[in-house]
């Protein structure tokens, strides 16, 4: 370990108004206002007023509001004030849908920003003499703080403590390797920052060992902050799913605008109607058929899915991150935590080669006195100020296996002072310490048995220390394997006694005892698994366990069921990175594998065309969980993980993986779903306006404001209910889906297609038949009413495309409230006098409302017809 105790540090922390045991609140917040605060600006949001009037950057928009200015320029030019509701009416319409963008764009960010606080960063600091976890933007000048592999460095700090330290400082610095630090090292004030090896900088991550050390800068007066302040503003990028819809937005653009052409001069030539009324209805058609709202209804949807798996203790950190969950088939896992509950108990011990169980420990413990000493000395576990036992799980477990056992730790620790550290590594797969005891100085050793075996010279039996022999070694192997065979995780402890000042060499190691621990699987994962089978997903187990112990677990689980499905580490290694994808399928279970194993592994399930879902917690998985299609970190994962993840299992479980890619699924179904209303009914009244002018080129079909009263209902309400749609019930029953596919994929085109075709159909022969009985007036007013009624009708249909019969019609609470909403609003526009006089519509009989009911309900049984004659239910 490297400690710095000169009079420069004792300096330092004075001028900063510290002390080495930290700030106190009072003085923290003084720094606060004397330092500035740890933020670096980012980007001004806009205002909602910015917002607001960033919506009227769409082109049909401004175009439309043109036609507003228009219309009542000239009403009150002529001074006639009755056409004045046509243009307040298109005015109004223009406005609530811009308020109503800005809304959803709002609502949006505020999620996305609230997720963001979720998964941000935290900093060890000393506070009021007591360590304690705080936000890395509560981090002030002076703090004293401790770092470990895997964290983010909050702030630019002086290194006081170092112990085998280095950080990664290729984002600040450019330098792919790794930056070892030294608090004894001089550097000069004119070094350049690779240079500073006394020093680390905020936005860098700790790669390997432990530290602590007083922060001298924060927020913008960092060099990370620097250089952020270089950097004006970022353009926010789309993602695919944004770019699939802005492709479908301007093919429906290009062949709307032709229909709206035709339809324009059509109306001009042959059905003689004045230019303004040709033009407005024109550009109504343009606005009505036109889902310019599709965007905005696709990233709320996204954003309250984000919502919903927030309470499922699922932090999705970007909106497309959704939509690949729903095509994920491969789930590669951990075992420890995930699949299980990660409460690590000490089961079995093997020592002076005898076996002890667990209802064994308490006669025995003279014998197991050594155990419990390597067990509490060679441990960073510790307890908190409420008594309960804080650290890594297999640690705690030790500890409690001798706290159990009436072993005394706390004056243990005390008594026999640590030197010196080498951190556990998935790379070295051990633990070392060296502490003094009372007849001399020790190393103290735990890890895997495989790597530390051979080097084991000799044995202590019984407190004595005898020569290693082979008749030992065999013994040592084989309740080794007995231990794994009943799914315990195991540990070896060694030994070894130092001369004054000798430095630590990993041979001639003395074994001391075999401990097997069990970590038992979660129940809830059981039906997870199961799950993902039936939704055609792989589940992978990925582990650092013996193959014995990750088969018994994987087994239980019904991940693998023979051996043949397992693979080592040692075993990947004899084969090639091109031979790997060739048989990477073959495998259900990676056993005894390093981060480099689970980016291969990675990399070979991708080149097959799988997506690829990957978890992980410590900072060795980032660079597996980084290459994923879908990374995900656990809640107690590193800091460095969580940022390079795009999906935060809070609750550290399996079981809530299966549930966030339920959630993707049914997020991407309900966009589908909306998509598929939108432009079917918006299809409706291009159409409908098409044929009628070309075949009864003297009728008016729609005016204006019908066609604009029209888009209202449809690209409102029912549209933002579709998209909160409960999952149906065969979801998780159904392969994923394939990423490659566009958004029209399976029913949804030929959905699309037949829908709009029925409604059109319906439409013109109403109309048709209704113009030759009753007139223009009586045939244009039952049109309107029954476009209205059957839009939200058809909305019904759009909840699934299997007969609806087959779901609940009803679940969708703010679905069902839309709908009698909607349903008052139309008949306040058919039955009240002033809203008949303002739409250009007259009042029906009862028997013209009979037709007018029953050709709106028509849509519904004659969907399901469609529905039955393309696809044949499966149920």
């Amino acid at each position: 370990m490297s400690k710095i105790n000169n009079n420069e540090i004792k300096q330092l922390i004075l001028s900063l108004g510290s002390s080495p045991s930290g700030l106190s609140n009072e003085e923290a917040q003084k720094n606060r206002i004397k330092y500035g605060a740890n933020t670096i600006e980012k980007s001004k949001r806009q205002s909602f007023f910015q917002k607001f009037l960033m919506q009227f950057k769409n082109l049909m928009v401004l175009v439309l509001l043109i036609s507003a200015i228009i219309s009542l320029s000239t009403a009150l030019f002529h001074k006639n004030y009755s056409d004045l509701f046509e243009g307040l009416l298109i005015l109004g319409i223009v406005v609530v849908n811009a308020f109503v963008g800005a809304l959803q764009e709002r609502k949006a960010e505020n999620t996305l920003l609230l997720l963001e606080k979720q998964t941000q960063a935290k900093a060890k600091v000393w506070r009021n003499n007591q360590l304690c976890y705080l936000d890395i933007v509560d981090v002030v000048v002076g703090d004293i703080v401790e770092l470990k592999s895997g964290d983010f460095v909050p702030a630019d700090i002086r290194l006081i403590e170092t112990n085998n330290f280095s950080c990664d400082e290729s984002t600040l610095t450019g330098e792919s390797k790794q930056s070892k630090k030294n608090a004894n090292a001089k550097v000069s004030s004119k070094a350049l920052l690779s240079d500073k090896s006394n020093m680390c900088f905020k936005g860098t991550t700790v790669s390997h060992g432990n530290a602590k050390g007083i922060v001298i800068s924060t927020g913008k007066f960092t060099e990370f902050g620097k250089i952020a302040g270089l950097i004006a503003s970022s353009t926010k990028q789309k993602t695919p799913l944004e770019k699939n819809i802005d492709k479908i937005g301007k093919v429906i653009t290009i062949s709307v605008s032709i229909i709206v052409v035709v339809v324009f001069f059509v109306q001009i030539i042959f059905s003689q109607v004045n230019f303004g009324d040709a033009f407005m209805t024109a550009i109504a058609l343009a606005v009505a058929a036109i889902p310019e709202s599709l965007p905005a209804v696709i990233t709320i949807i996204m954003a309250l899915g984000v919502q919903r798996l927030a309470k499922h203790s699922a932090i999705v950190k970007t909106l497309s991150s959704v939509e690949t969950l729903g095509c994920c088939d491969c789930i590669c896992t951990d075992k420890t935590g995930t699949l299980t509950q990660n409460k690590m108990k000490v089961v079995s011990v093997f020592e002076s080669c005898k076996t002890y169980k667990k209802n064994e420990f308490l006669q025995n413990t003279n014998h197991l006195e050594r155990v419990f000493l390597i067990s509490s000395l060679c441990s960073n576990a510790n307890i908190n100020s409420d008594g309960k036992i804080v650290g890594d799980s297999t640690e705690c477990a030790l500890w409690e296996f001798s706290l159990e056992n009436n072993f005394n730790i706390t004056k243990t620790r005390e008594s026999f002072k640590r030197i010196s550290e080498q951190p556990f590594s998935s790379e070295t797969k051990k633990m070392v310490t060296i502490n003094t005891l009372q007849n001399g100085t020790y190393a103290f050793i735990k890890g895997a048995c495989d790597l530390l075996l051979d080097k084991c010279s000799f044995l202590r039996i019984d407190n004595k220390i005898v020569p290693m022999t082979s008749k030992l070694k065999s013994q040592i192997l084989t309740a080794h394997s007995q231990f794994t065979n009943q799914a315990q995780r195991v540990l070896m402890l060694a030994e070894k006694p130092l001369c004054e000042s000798e430095e630590f060499c990993e041979k001639d190691l003395v074994f001391v005892a075999l401990v097997g621990m069990i970590d038992p699987p979660r129940p809830e994962v059981f039906d997870a698994i199961n799950k993902c089978h039936k939704a055609g997903m792989k589940p992978v187990m990925i582990t650092g366990d013996h193959k014995e112990t990750a088969f018994a677990i994987a087994k239980s689980l019904n991940i693998a069921k023979t051996m043949n499905e397992i693979i080592t580490g040692q075993e990947l290694d004899a084969i090639s990175d091109t031979e790997l994808p060739k048989h990477v399928n073959k495998f259900s279970v990676f056993a005894r594998v390093t981060p480099e194993h689970k980016s291969r592994i990675v990399r070979a399930l991708k080149e097959q065309g799988h997506v690829v879902a990957m978890t992980g917690d410590g900072v060795n998985d980032a660079p597996s969980i980084k290459q994923a299609d879908i990374g995900t970190c656990m809640g107690s994962g590193t800091d460095v993980t969580k940022s390079v993840s795009d999906l935060i299992i809070t609750d550290d479980n399996f079981a809530t993986i299966v549930v966030a890619v339920s959630e993707g699924r049914t997020i991407y179904n309900n966009i589908q779903k909306t998509i598929q209303f939108l432009i079917s009914t918006n299809a409706v009244e291009v159409l409908g306006l098409f044929v009628a002018s070309i075949i009864m080129r003297d009728s008016v079909f729609l005016t204006a404001s019908q066609i604009l009263f029209i888009n209202l209902i449809t690209d409102s309400l029912p549209a933002f209910a579709l998209g909160i749609e409960p999952a149906e019930k065969n979801i998780m029953q159904k392969p994923p889906r394939n990423s490659k596919e566009s958004i029209f994929s399976g029913e949804i085109g030929t959905a699309i297609i037949y829908q709009a075709f029925v409604q059109t159909l319906v439409v013109l022969v109403l109309f048709v038949w209704a113009y030759h009985t009753y007139g223009n007036a009586t045939a244009n007013t039952m049109t309107f009413i029954t476009i209205c009624l059957m839009q939200i009708l058809h909305a019904i249909n759009c909840k699934t495309n299997k007969s609806i019969f087959s779901i609940n019609p009803f679940a969708n609470k703010f679905f069902n409230i839309s709908f009698v909403a909607l349903l008052a609003l139309i008949l306040s526009v058919s039955l009240i006098p002033a809203f008949q006089t303002a739409f250009n519509i007259i009042a029906m009989s009862n028997v013209q409302w009979c037709i007018v009911t029953l050709a709106s309900l028509s849509i519904v049984p004659l969907v399901e017809i469609f529905k039955l004659i393309l696809k044949p239910q499966k149920i």
